[in-house]
């Protein structure tokens, strides 16, 4: 008997004429490890939702969904409750206290377990975590992903046997998710906790799972084994669903004439580039043109010191960052580094304890705070903020209302999102991809001179990310500036002019990405680690292509 179940499953919200789910037919066994993916709002969300009796969403629904055989919204409150767990995609929204103890205590208490078998689990699960010096921390300090390690933890209290995780991985720098992604690995090899996980980003996912399904549009388009879905959607020359394999698999798909072995780890990658003819001789192919007439300083920050309050360590130290006009900076560093700080201050949020920031010259607090906003557009990381309406559409007009943005503004900005489907939905109520597609189209009606984004590629598919990173460039060609934070190394890799090391309260390093991705060993592309001996340069799959003798 399959532990979970979905028998001719559909889903529709009020409203809706069309099912978010539509006839899914879905058997998942003890142990396994499922990864489900596919565009924002294809129902991968809604998907996890129907097997969490909790947060079932109000809809219409035919079909079954069952755990160990009972319908899922019959079974017993404690039994939902502990053995199916959940860490959803926004950390903010799982979080219901003020500090880290009391929230690793919260489910426990709820449950009524008794103190001695509290203490005892915590104590391992906070060993386990590393996360002793957080223990007494108010939870606003910390970081994105740094809030999401504590729902995970929050949730294994519990010791579910079903693991439902909502990309959760979309805040961690890369060595925090290569991390996450290796715990959750050993959860489900050493404890055989069935694990089913959405995520668009796959780099790092694709390979250890024991099966992927794709979402398209609600029903189920690819199921199978990794290498057997990659295959198959190369057969079938899906160009949609390509652009969701990994690097590697697209790199092999490119140049192998056999296409019956896809290689998904770098070692097996490694192995198979060996026999591939490299033009040595050919220059370095640079993706981002223009670099060579970046204008001048724009931004310059000048030994900046702050701290949240009085007492506490410092977040920024002494750091200094000269921003040039119009171009496209991506800055990364781990978790709790201070990249949303950085760029919170920039803003204009926060004012530095010491040190200046100066705008084309001029002190950045010295600005006319109205003109200063307007100037200076900011995207935080965590898009629920931007929201006070009850339908899309109604946020969108309302800001355009208030900064007198043009109609035909407007529709560009829903046409270039492909928001007009969801124009009349709550946006708490529409997935984590499109919560930030909104939520940057709102940024964006503006019309900023220089653009700080939080985050801005989280929870967004890749399609969709390639034309968000098109737009940017297409910005910055206009003479915008783009000052990116972001976890997210292949796209910075892809449209960064420069890319910037945040590291110990200071920025340590600022190159060129295939010069700054080229010295990493963490920080850098799946492309590079396999390609690095033949071309050192290279750091997405289209620099191989180009030296390949086909």
């Amino acid at each position: 008997m399959a532990q979970i179940e979905l028998i001719e499953y559909s889903f529709k919200y009020p409203r809706e004429d069309k099912s978010a789910l539509d006839n899914i037919n879905l058997s998942i066994d003890e142990g396994e490890f499922v990864l489900i993916c596919g565009p924002s709002g294809c129902g991968k969300t809604t998907l996890l939702q129907q097997l969490k009796k909790e947060i079932i969403p109000e809809g219409k629904i035919t079909g079954r969904a069952l755990y160990e055989g009972v319908p899922i919204k019959d079974l017993d409150d404690f039994i939902a409750a502990s053995n199916i767990g959940m860490v959803f995609q926004e950390p903010e929204s799982q979080i219901v206290t003020d500090r880290v103890i009391n929230e690793l205590a919260f489910s426990m208490e709820n449950l009524g377990f008794p103190l001695e078998k509290m203490g005892r689990r915590m104590g391992e699960m906070v060993h386990f975590f590393g996360i002793e010096d957080k223990l007494y921390e108010k939870i606003h300090n910390l970081s994105g992903g740094q809030k999401q390690v504590l729902n995970l933890a929050s949730v294994l209290l519990l010791q579910p046997k079903v693991l439902l995780l909502d990309e959760p991985t979309s805040q961690l720098d890369p060595v925090s998710s290569k991390e996450f992604i290796q715990m959750v690995q050993n959860l489900n090899r050493d404890f055989s906790i069935t694990v089913i996980i959405t995520e668009h980003r796959l780099e790092e996912l694709f390979h250890i799972v024991d099966r992927v399904v794709m979402l398209d549009e609600g029903q189920i388009k690819y199921d199978g084994k990794p290498k057997d879905v990659a295959k198959e959607i190369y057969d079938n020359n899906d160009e949609i669903f390509f652009n969701y394999l990994p690097s590697i698999s697209k790199l092999y798909f490119k140049l192998d004439k056999e296409k019956d072995n896809v290689p998904l780890t770098i070692r097996d990658a490694k192995k198979w580039i060996k026999n591939i003819s490299i033009d040595k001789e050919m220059q370095e192919k640079q993706k981002i043109e223009d670099k060579k007439n970046i204008k001048n300083t724009i931004i310059n920050i000048k030994n900046i010191s702050f701290r949240y309050e009085r007492g506490k360590p410092l977040v920024l130290d002494k750091l200094s960052l000269e921003i040039n006009q119009g171009e496209f900076l991506s800055i990364l560093g781990g978790n709790g580094s201070g990249k949303s700080t950085l760029l919170k201050v920039v803003a204009g949020a926060y004012k530095p304890q010491y040190g200046k920031i100066y705008v084309n010259g001029k002190k950045l607090h010295n600005i006319d705070e109205d003109k200063r906003f307007r100037y200076i557009g900011y995207l935080d990381q965590n898009p629920m903020l931007y929201f006070l309406h009850d339908r899309v559409q109604d946020e969108i007009y309302d800001r355009a209302e208030k900064i007198n943005a043009a109609e035909k503004d407007v529709q560009y900005i829903i046409d270039l999102f492909e928001l007009n489907n969801i124009l009349h939905r709550h946006p708490y109520d529409i997935s984590g991809g499109e919560k930030q597609k909104v939520a940057l189209a709102i940024v964006l009606l503006a019309k900023p001179k220089i653009l700080l984004l939080d985050e801005p590629t989280k929870g967004i598919d890749p399609i969709s990310k390639r034309n968000i990173g098109n737009l940017l460039i297409n910005l910055k060609k206009s003479g915008i500036t783009l000052v990116v934070a972001t976890h997210d190394i292949e796209f910075a890799a892809r449209f960064s002019d420069r890319c910037a090391l945040l590291f110990d309260k200071d920025i340590r390093a600022v190159e060129e990405p295939n010069t700054f991705f080229s010295q990493n060993y963490f920080y850098t592309t799946s492309i590079n680690r396999i390609i690095r001996d033949k071309i050192p340069n290279a750091i997405i799959w289209e620099d191989v292509v180009n030296h390949v003798y086909i």
